[in-house]
């Protein structure tokens, strides 16, 4: 682990942490970060998103729609999240509905206008499937597919989860990239880089040697956090100030 990390020489890299429907609390941040780009002028910016964008929450839609137009205060390198992997799977297979809806695909599809009671009344999951994606503009479906795992800046690593400890970063699984809790979060040695991640909800902030937790509970407390990385220096932005 680099004892002091670093991003790269001129560059500014925000990272916002699990947005889940709170398309309020995203425009809310794109301001705090347009107002930090005026009060500290940086040439070369760009925003790291974890993913998680959907579920849990009411708009859904809206972080959807601000995303794929690429409106924001700077460049966007999205990521994919456990949530969007459940979306994209059923969105080329109703039998997976289930599983989404476990994660709280219902208010996704409400926040398309998709009633899924009345949907699976009248010709189960694939009624659903086929109401959603009556709905579900094209624009969004490649936004979705187009995310990627993983990025690197510098000596941060971004991903939505964590990676699995002893196993390179470039050969890290998909799968760990976007699902794994525990092996990683309790792992105190050398990733190689810092980890910048989300997935795992905490009250605030875990600012760690070997690790950043974006991933502020956005949906329930109100709170989506933003790292600003930039030379040695991390500092946080987020909508509760």
């Amino acid at each position: 682990m680099p004892l002091q990390a670093t991003a790269p020489d001129g560059m500014r890299i925000y990272a916002i942490g699990d947005i889940h429907g709170r398309a309020d609390l995203l425009d809310r941040l794109a301001r705090k970060i347009d107002a930090d780009l005026a009060s500290r002028p940086c040439p070369k910016a760009t925003t790291v998103f974890v993913g998680d964008y959907v579920d849990r929450g009411v708009d859904s839609r809206g972080v959807l729609e601000r995303l794929s137009l690429d409106d924001f205060p700077t460049p966007i390198a999205p990521l994919r999240g456990n949530h969007e992997e459940a979306m994209l799977r059923f969105l080329d297979d109703a039998p997976a509905l289930p599983q989404w809806v476990m994660f709280g695909g219902l208010m996704t599809l409400a926040s398309y206008g998709v009633d899924p009671g009345e949907e699976m009344r009248r010709g189960g999951a694939p009624a659903v499937q086929a109401a959603f994606l009556a709905r579900f503009p094209d624009a969004h479906r490649r936004f979705l597919e187009e995310t990627k795992y993983s990025v690197e800046f510098g000596d941060y690593f971004f991903c939505h989860a964590g990676v699995r400890p002893h196993v390179p970063l470039d050969r890290q699984d998909p799968g760990d990239l976007m699902w794994i809790r525990y092996e990683f979060l309790e792992y105190r040695g050398d990733f190689g880089k810092i980890v910048v991640h989300g997935h795992t909800p905490h009250t605030k902030v875990e600012s760690l040697e070997n690790r950043i937790n974006l991933d502020t509970h956005a949906f329930r407390s109100g709170v989506l956090t933003a790292v600003a990385l930039e030379g040695a220096e991390r500092r946080f932005l987020d909508t509760a100030h």
